[in-house]
């Protein structure tokens, strides 16, 4: 995956495009080990560069200027690597006392976001860019009138690491639904997202998981997905690395 001038310029991207980003990089990585004991997951590398930069990178791309990283497991580790960037800008949230899981962690940045959409990205949410780089279509679907979240998605059968048995069913106007019990459903979570801050109004700092936002959209109807385009690469196991690796270098060849 190629790597992007850590520079940006206001004048070009569209003014809807979100200029903040959440960027999940706190929990333990257990699925990860040996690797996780000794070097948390965000910088563990993939063709020569950590994850959180092959995310940060992507966040430099789309015209992002600031990201909230939050760290927990081996923190300064993580903290003293994503300082050294001169793009985006970074903001540590500091979850060393008490890891917020992903919903809990976005309530402690808030302060950051103001009123604005912002992306919202697990610091191993990597692909392989197609035709429109994912995160402008994001922001490009993004309707603020219609919904409180809008998903990034990867095909189930298709995504290159991955072997479970997806996440989300959408209809032709892109609202979910949870997957049916005992099914496949044709769609994956792929770890980024654009996000509404009043979802979280009214929350207090605690550990809770996003899924509960999740589950509230789709019961209100306002939970939206959009079908990447090209090729999520699951990072989530020493193995996946070297697959991630070998889908990077043959759609460069």
């Amino acid at each position: 995956m190629p790597t992007v001038s850590e520079t940006t310029s206001d004048t070009e991207f569209p003014a809807k495009t979100p200029r903040k980003a959440m960027v999940l990089a706190a929990g333990r990585g257990k699925r990860m080990r040996p690797l996780s004991a000794t070097t948390p997951k965000p910088l563990i590398e993939v063709r020569g560069r950590a994850l959180v930069d092959h995310v940060l990178d992507r966040l430099v791309e789309a015209g992002v200027e600031t990201a909230v990283v939050n760290v927990h497991y081996l923190a300064d580790l993580v903290e003293v690597h994503v300082l050294k960037r001169t793009a985006p800008a970074i903001i540590i949230s500091d979850e060393r006392d008490r890891l917020l899981d992903t919903g809990g962690g976005v309530v402690k940045a808030l302060p950051h976001f103001g009123d604005e959409p912002f992306y919202h990205l697990n610091s191993d949410s990597i692909w392989i860019e197609g035709i429109r780089p994912n995160l402008a279509m994001l922001a490009e679907h993004f309707d603020a009138s219609r919904m409180d979240m809008l998903l990034l998605l990867a095909p189930t059968v298709s995504s290159v690491g991955y072997d479970g048995v997806g996440d989300f069913v959408m209809d032709k106007d892109g609202r979910l639904a949870r997957r049916p019990e005992r099914d496949v459903a044709p769609f994956v979570y792929a770890g980024a997202a654009i996000i509404h801050p009043r979802i979280f109004e009214g929350e207090t700092v605690a550990p809770f998981s996003l899924n509960r936002f999740f589950d509230a959209g789709i019961d209100a109807g306002r939970l939206f997905g959009l079908r990447m385009d090209g090729i999520w690469l699951h990072v989530g196991t020493p193995q996946a690395i070297g697959e991630a690796e070998a889908s990077i270098a043959a759609s460069a060849a």
